[in-house]
């Protein structure tokens, strides 16, 4: 028999798994939607002390007292970072950690971190010990899609909310790492914008550790609604969590690149003799021969990146590569290491782009009035700033297979960094757009969309098109088309910083 332990995300409680419990119950498995200290009807329950922990040691407690069934923990939102702890320290007594549409927590991280609405987690950093707020009605869906959620249970969501205690989201997730072996299930909510397709594409072009989705451990079940099926799709969520107790669902494999290396660690497609390289702070100046201030490209990565991650993208080959063939070219290649470790950190490491620029800028060996910025990937969101409010010194944006709007799931992004609501609003500079043929539908739908934009506003944007390209093609597609367009795009550049 398998036991079903059911954890909710923020401001509810186990009266949100009560359908689907009835469902996994008639055919004879055990349900248990858990209400948490502090949480639904046991709002008044919350003491000082009330943090993540506290959720853990209660969910410890009730795999302890089941003993006569295997223990499936499902964590839905929030609920899986207790879910994760308690699997964490009852690893013996756990067969399978089943995700609903939420990504696993790290080690260390505390859950306000994927805490998708903004004034939450700026009421956190300022008030830490304040309760947090549900949401206003009609406000839900800053928390996730509400789709598919009948009239009748989205009044009751609104009308039985209750304030989550600050430590749940603010106390960091504890983990011996106990469980890092334990079948995994994820359960994504299309309508909220998860997908096996994404989880298909992180693992393509994504940081190397998210390969570890291919490893038989990880199984995947996708929903056609939104964040919250148990209100939504019931049934269908109890029938998918009964197969994901089976061992079945969709296993993610690896990408069939022939590259033996994390596509960041290949090498950069021209072949570039070294240049001086000066090395000032978060940022790496990569110098042409001669004397006298020159212009500069400022190269500007994608992420997000992890912290630990060694090599930093400015010492990986395509950004070392990209500086260099600027300093061949009689121009300053300038690369840094933005602080953009999650979601949530797009406005420090545009702050960090800013601070950046400024110390080019500022340097005797830059002429600071012809600056281009140069975005790749995931770091063409950082470009939304620059095309809203242009200096004149700021001569060309670049931009290389990116993403002009956040994914689908990155509610966690702030609103502001959507370049798409912001090119042609501006008296910007010119737009070099370097676009991939065989790019990930997701992000090559932000790119479409920027580009119509940008007609219906009379922005100015060269399009230069690599027909067979993959996403990174300097890495992954080391071809003669691929060189072309990468030299194409440099003269495009140089072109505009030397008008």
């Amino acid at each position: 028999m398998t036991a079903f332990v059911l954890v909710s995300d923020t401001f509810t409680g186990g009266w949100v798994w009560e359908e689907t419990a009835a469902r996994l119950r008639a055919v004879g498995a055990e349900a248990y939607p858990v209400t948490l200290t502090g949480t639904g009807d046991r709002r008044d329950e919350a003491g000082p002390g009330t943090g993540l922990e506290t959720h853990i040691e209660e969910l410890v407690g009730l795999v302890d007292g089941i003993t006569e069934a295997e223990v499936v923990l499902v964590g839905h939102g929030y609920g899986l970072y207790p879910v994760f702890g308690a699997a964490d320290r009852r690893a013996a007594r756990v067969t399978r950690i089943v995700s609903v549409d939420t990504g696993p927590p790290a080690a260390g991280e505390a859950a306000v971190r994927s805490v998708p609405d903004p004034e939450v987690r700026e009421l956190l950093a300022g008030r830490p010990d304040a309760p947090v707020p549900p949401p206003a009605p009609g406000a839900w869906s800053r928390w996730g899609s509400v789709e598919g959620i009948p009239a009748e249970a989205l009044v009751r969501l609104e009308r039985e909310a209750a304030p989550q205690p600050s430590g749940t989201l603010t106390e960091p997730l504890r983990l011996t790492g106990a469980a890092a072996t334990l079948p995994t299930t994820g359960v994504l909510c299309a309508a909220n914008g998860q997908s096996i397709a994404m989880v298909e594409m992180a693992v393509a072009s994504g940081p190397p550790q998210l390969r570890v989705f291919t490893e038989e451990r990880f199984r995947f079940f996708e929903l056609t609604t939104g964040h919250w099926p148990m209100l939504s799709a019931p049934g269908e969520l109890a029938e998918v969590l009964l197969r994901a107790a089976a061992g079945e669902g969709h296993r993610v494999t690896a990408p069939e690149d022939g590259h033996e290396q994390p596509s960041h660690l290949l090498p950069f497609l021209l072949d570039l003799p070294e240049r001086p390289r000066d090395r000032l702070g978060r940022v790496d100046l990569h110098l042409p021969e001669g004397d006298g201030p020159r212009p500069a490209i400022v190269f500007v990565h994608g992420g997000p990146i992890e912290r630990d991650r060694r090599p930093t993208p400015r010492d990986t080959p395509c950004f070392v590569g990209y500086g260099r063939y600027a300093a061949g070219a009689d121009v300053v290649g300038v690369t840094v290491d933005l602080r953009l470790h999650g979601l949530a950190d797009y406005p420090q490491a545009a702050g960090d782009l800013v601070e950046a620029v400024e110390q080019v800028r500022a340097d005797p060996r830059v002429d600071g009035d012809r600056i281009a910025l140069w975005f790749f990937s995931t770091g063409g969101l950082l470009a939304a700033d620059w095309l809203a409010a242009s200096p004149p010194w700021l001569r060309c944006v670049a931009a290389n297979y990116p993403a002009m709007a956040p994914l689908p799931g990155w509610e966690t992004v702030e609103s502001r960094f959507r370049p798409v609501d912001t090119v042609g609003t501006a008296d910007g500079p010119p737009v070099v757009l370097t676009r991939a043929g065989l790019e990930h539908d997701v992000i090559a739908a932000t790119v479409e969309e920027f580009l119509t934009a940008a007609k219906q506003r009379g922005a100015d944007v060269e399009i230069i098109d690599a027909p067979h390209a993959h996403h990174a093609f300097e890495l992954v597609d080391p071809t003669d088309e691929s060189r072309a367009v990468v030299e194409r795009s440099m003269r495009a550049v140089l072109a505009r910083l030397r008008d």
